[in-house]
C-alpha cells in the first residue's frame, strides 16, 4: 500500500514537472526562443542603429530560417507603421502575428494597429478612373469660370473708362457726332437744341433726331476743304504687342469693342500673345 502511494505522489511530481516545463512562468519571455536567433539580434542591433531598412532585411532573414517566429512578425509590423511606411505590410505582418499568438498580452495593441493602418491605407487610396476624371473636370470649371470673372470685370472697367473719360474718336471722316452748336437752320449743322439735327441742304423741312444721332455729311452738304487731307485708312491687320489689350487696341484705332470681336470670332482676350495679328473692322 505505501508503495503504491509512492508511487503515485512520483508520477503527480513528473506530471507538474512537465507541466512547468511546457508553459512559460509569470514574466517569463514567450519570444526568448524566436529573440536568441541570429538574424532576429542583428535586426535588433540595426534598430538601435536606426538603420531600419537594415533592421527590416535582418527580420525577413529571421522569418525564412523560422516562418512562424511571432516575434519577427511583430517587429517587423512595427517598423513598418513607423519607420518605413507601408501600411498594407504592417497590416499583414500585425494579422500574422494574431494568428500565431492570439493570447499575447500585445494582441489588443495589434488589433488597434490595424485599425489604424486600414485608415491611413483608406485616406491614401486615389480615386476611381471615373470620379478622378470628373473631379479635373470640375477644378478647370471653376478655374475658368473665375478667370472669365476676371476678364468681365477688367472688360467692365475699360468700357467705363472709354465712355467716361476717352471717348472713341469717328473712323469715318464723313460721319461726326451731334453737338450743340450755334446755327442757322437749314445749313446742315447741328441747331442750337442739344442732339437735334437740322435738316441737311436741299431737304424739305427741318427734322427732329433723337439725342446721339450722328450726321452724314456728304459733298452736296458740306464742300470739302481741299487744304484738309483725308486720314489715312486704319489698317487691316494689327500687329499685338506687348502689354496691349483689346480695350487699348480699340482707342488706338478708333474702334469699339464689340467691332473688334466681329472681325475676329473665336478671340479670346485672355489668350492674347505678342505677335499675334488681329483683323481691324473696315
Amino acid at each position: 500500500m505505501k508503495l503504491m502511494v509512492s508511487l503515485f505522489r512520483g508520477v503527480a511530481l513528473l506530471l507538474l514537472a512537465l507541466a512547468g516545463a511546457g508553459c512559460p512562468q509569470e514574466g517569463q519571455n514567450p519570444f526568448s526562443d524566436e529573440e536568441r536567433e541570429p538574424h532576429f539580434i542583428e535586426g535588433g542591433r540595426h534598430v538601435r542603429e536606426m538603420d531600419y531598412q537594415a533592421a527590416i532585411e535582418s527580420f525577413e532573414k529571421a522569418l525564412s530560417v523560422n516562418r512562424g517566429s511571432a516575434a519577427a512578425h511583430w517587429e517587423l509590423a512595427v517598423l513598418f507603421e513607423s519607420k518605413v511606411p507601408d501600411a498594407a505590410a504592417a497590416i499583414y505582418h500585425y494579422e500574422r502575428f494574431l494568428k500565431l499568438r492570439p493570447n499575447s498580452d500585445k494582441a489588443e495593441s495589434a488589433r488597434q494597429q490595424i485599425l489604424a493602418c486600414k485608415q491611413d491605407l483608406a485616406r491614401t487610396v486615389s480615386l476611381g478612373p471615373v470620379t478622378e476624371k470628373l473631379q479635373l473636370e470640375l477644378e478647370k470649371l471653376i478655374e475658368e469660370n473665375r478667370r472669365l470673372n476676371d476678364d468681365n470685370r477688367r472688360l467692365n472697367q475699360e468700357l467705363r473708362e472709354v465712355l467716361v473719360g476717352h471717348p472713341f474718336p469717328a473712323t469715318n471722316p464723313a460721319v461726326r457726332p451731334v453737338a450743340p452748336a450755334a446755327a442757322k437752320i437749314g445749313s446742315g449743322t447741328p441747331s442750337l437744341r442739344t442732339g437735334v439735327v437740322a435738316p441737311l441742304t436741299g431737304s424739305a423741312g427741318p427734322v427732329a433726331r433723337p439725342p446721339g444721332t450722328v450726321e452724314v455729311l456728304t459733298p452736296a452738304s458740306t464742300p470739302m476743304d481741299p487744304r484738309r487731307a483725308l486720314p489715312a485708312a486704319a489698317p487691316r491687320v494689327h500687329v499685338i504687342q506687348a502689354h496691349e489689350t483689346l480695350g487699348s487696341i480699340a482707342r488706338q484705332y478708333g474702334f469699339k469693342l464689340d467691332l473688334l470681336y466681329a472681325a475676329n470670332p473665336g478671340l479670346n482676350p485672355r489668350r492674347l500673345q505678342p505677335g499675334q495679328k488681329l483683323n481691324l473692322p473696315p
